[in-house]
């Protein structure tokens, strides 16, 4: 069934050009931020208009239940169109690859890059704090969890439809990079700059999975590497939270430039 396949399969997905979300709430975020909604599934009434070319469809929580794939599925599920690349072009941020043809330029403030975080709670949490601290771009590479995953989603808690997010090869970051596109490295070692002393504006910082870090090949992009110190009796930080304490740090040091 498409909707099931939706919840399970990202190459499904990407054929389709669909994905799949669920909760009022989420539907709700969905509609405020123009997201396209191509159909609703509910076990209840929905307490606020839909689009009007919105499908909507009653059923009982049954097979709600038996479609979604998370846990604890809620009472509504709906499916949405993956944005088209044109919503790219007003970006700030110029990507050159084979879908876009921009040059690469960089705005004030920093951008953040996942390298292989491949948990979708995190990615969600992660796209979700960027929203909220006015990162410019999320961007994805080297098997990244897929940013439609219905878990990355609602762990984002609607951020989904309003943060720009984009998943790169290397070879596209590689192109940046050719471009002079500063990047700067997140990783543990203690000789590294402690965060609170490097300027992370008009740069693309990059961040890594808690178990592996960031890659070789991410790494040789490098022009500085950061640290987030911590205390000594602890190895590491979840990267969700490695990645909203960058974030956090960049969103203030932009706004002490500002004042």
């Amino acid at each position: 069934m498409h909707v099931k396949k939706l919840g399970v399969s990202r190459e499904y997905r990407k054929e389709c050009g669909e994905f799949l979300c669920d909760g009022i709430k989420l539907l709700e975020e969905a509609v405020k931020s123009g997201a396209e909604i191509i159909a609703v599934l509910t076990a209840s009434n929905v307490p606020f208009p839909l689009p009007l070319e919105t499908r909507v469809f009653y059923s009982d929580r049954s097979l709600i239940d038996s479609l979604s794939p998370l846990k604890n599925a809620q009472d509504t599920l709906f499916t949405c169109r993956v944005r088209s690349i044109e919503y790219m072009e007003n970006s700030e941020f110029r990507i050159p690859s084979s879908e876009l043809s921009y040059t690469a330029s960089v705005s004030s403030g920093a951008h953040i890059l996942l390298d292989g975080i491949q948990d979708p709670g995190n990615v969600g949490a992660i796209i979700r704090t960027a929203n909220a601290l006015g990162i410019r771009n999320v961007l994805l590479t080297n098997g990244c969890a897929d940013p439609y995953n219905p878990k990355t989603i609602r762990a984002s808690m609607g951020a989904i439809f309003r943060q720009r997010f984009y998943s790169m090869s290397f070879s596209e970051l590689s192109k940046l990079k050719e471009k002079n596109v500063r990047f700067i490295g997140a990783v543990s070692d203690d000789g590294c700059k402690d965060i609170s002393s490097i300027n992370m504006s008009s740069s693309i910082v990059a961040i890594g999975s808690e178990g592996s870090g960031l890659s070789d090949e991410v790494l040789s992009l490098c022009d500085e590497l950061l640290t987030i110190p911590i205390s000594p009796k602890s190895e590491s930080l979840n990267a969700s939270v490695a990645a909203a304490i960058i974030m956090w740090e960049a969103h203030r040091s932009r706004a002490e430039d500002r004042g």
